[in-house]
């Protein structure tokens, strides 16, 4: 079976997404094979009237903060500060601009596709950028910034949006960094080449790897579909914020991951970086 537009067409009118935003996360081989790959993904959902937001992330502009700097440094911060210059991306001076087409390869053909589209509309944080494209882009990406990172995933809840997994698990939700988040840790900090090509502190996530965890906690509220071969879980973000962060809260090991000395793991459940003021 080949998937077509209207084929994907049928599954947002039938999940009730037409007309909303939505986050998606995906894998385009899931699907089998589509008719003109990520463009009949997208140009379903954008003919449906939804507004389609997905992370754009890149380490295009990654930099290594300055030793003599401690605020910039913070103790639990989910790093080895003397293990820095072994990431294998340190070579460049690159600075980011909303402009820039620059996305790592694992994010996926359809992010890809959405952030060469001329009509996309990419949020300002050097690393962990989100895209959108759709009627409603500028209102969901124009509230992020360097250290707003999740900003796009607060909007789409108050626009009551939902995140559509599309052939990927939990792991790959970026939206439950967002509920870690509202739950009361505080992001990790990392950094970016500034627009001066001096280090800038910016916000990232944890260790996504044990979210699968909160498969039980998030199964109430999710819908499920096949869409050619690819298995579709859908969730109304306020309702997946509500019950994921509340089960943080009361459980603060549910997130983490198969690794007992996962240090991105260990300091999110301690709830996160130490912070200079």
């Amino acid at each position: 079976m080949t998937v077509a537009l209207k084929d994907i067409r049928q599954a947002i009118a039938l999940l009730e997404l037409s007309g909303m935003p939505v986050c998606i996360h995906s894998s385009l081989r899931s699907f089998g094979l589509v008719e003109r790959g990520a463009e009949t993904i997208v140009e379903g959902f954008l003919a449906e009237g939804c507004t389609v937001l997905v992370p754009t992330f890149s380490d295009a502009a990654f930099a290594i903060a300055p030793p003599d700097l401690p605020q910039m440094r913070p103790a639990r911060n989910g790093i080895h500060y003397e293990r820095l210059t072994e990431r294998f991306y340190m070579g460049g001076n690159q600075t980011y601009t909303t402009d820039s087409r620059e996305i790592n390869l694992t994010m996926g053909l359809i992010p890809q596709y959405i952030v060469e589209h001329p009509q996309r509309i990419r949020g300002n944080h050097p690393l962990n950028s989100f895209a959108a494209l759709g009627p409603l882009a500028r209102t969901l990406i124009e509230g992020q910034d360097a250290l707003d990172v999740y900003a796009p995933l607060h909007t789409l809840t108050l626009m009551h949006g939902s995140v559509v997994l599309m052939g990927v698990g939990l792991e790959r939700m970026t939206f439950l960094h967002y509920a870690e988040q509202v739950a009361g840790r505080e992001l990790f900090r990392r950094w970016a080449h500034g627009p001066d090509h001096r280090p800038m502190l910016v916000t990232v996530g944890s260790c996504s790897e044990g979210f699968g965890r909160l498969a039980p906690i998030l199964s109430p509220s999710r819908q499920k579909l096949m869409v050619g071969q690819s298995s579709w879980q859908v969730f109304a973000a306020g309702e997946a914020l509500q019950a994921a962060s509340q089960a943080i809260q009361e459980q603060p090991d549910i997130t983490h991951c198969a690794d007992p000395e996962c240090i991105r793991c260990n300091d999110a459940i301690k709830g996160g970086p130490l912070l200079v003021v």
